[in-house]
């Protein structure tokens, strides 16, 4: 086989490998192998073919490994395999609890001590709870002031 045809397929199985990069995740062990596959290509032609060959591969590789990877990703936004969808509370997704507005202004005790988060029951229910920074004791009463996102705020009554 030609040295010169030998470097073109080497450069097609690394581009072929990134590709399949963007798709498979492989935690970069592709990435490692295209790398190194285009290395080795631009080795062959730096080493045994010219310089000027080498140098114009190596200007062609640094132009289109980034369009790919961009195509790749740009691609794989709108394929079936990325979640291109928004999940919704008729789909059954909640993402905050309704029940836990309705512990503002409760009172209950720290089952833990809260430092600055931990366990308290309020209304005969063992709930997670965090304060605003403060350290409250075991078994003291503490109020709800506030519930962000699943977050039940309390203080020291």
């Amino acid at each position: 086989m030609n040295i010169i045809a030998f470097s073109i397929l080497l450069q097609l199985s690394a581009t072929v490998v990134v590709i399949a990069e963007i798709f498979i995740p492989s935690g970069g062990i592709l990435a490692a192998i295209a790398m190194g596959l285009f290395a080795y290509s631009l080795y062959i032609l730096f080493s045994t073919v010219s310089l000027m060959a080498g140098g114009f591969t190596l200007c062609l590789d640094l132009i289109l490994v980034p369009l790919i990877i961009f195509w790749g990703f740009k691609r794989l936004g709108r394929s079936s395999m990325s979640l291109n969808t928004c999940l919704t509370s008729e789909q059954g997704v909640v993402s905050q609890s309704k029940t836990l507005k309705n512990f503002i202004g409760l009172t209950g005790t720290a089952i833990t001590a809260l430092r600055p988060s931990g366990c308290a029951e309020i209304d005969e229910q063992r709930v997670d709870v965090v304060t605003r920074g403060e350290y409250i004791e075991k078994n003291k009463i503490v109020e709800v002031i506030d519930v962000t996102g699943n977050q039940v705020i309390v203080c020291l009554q």
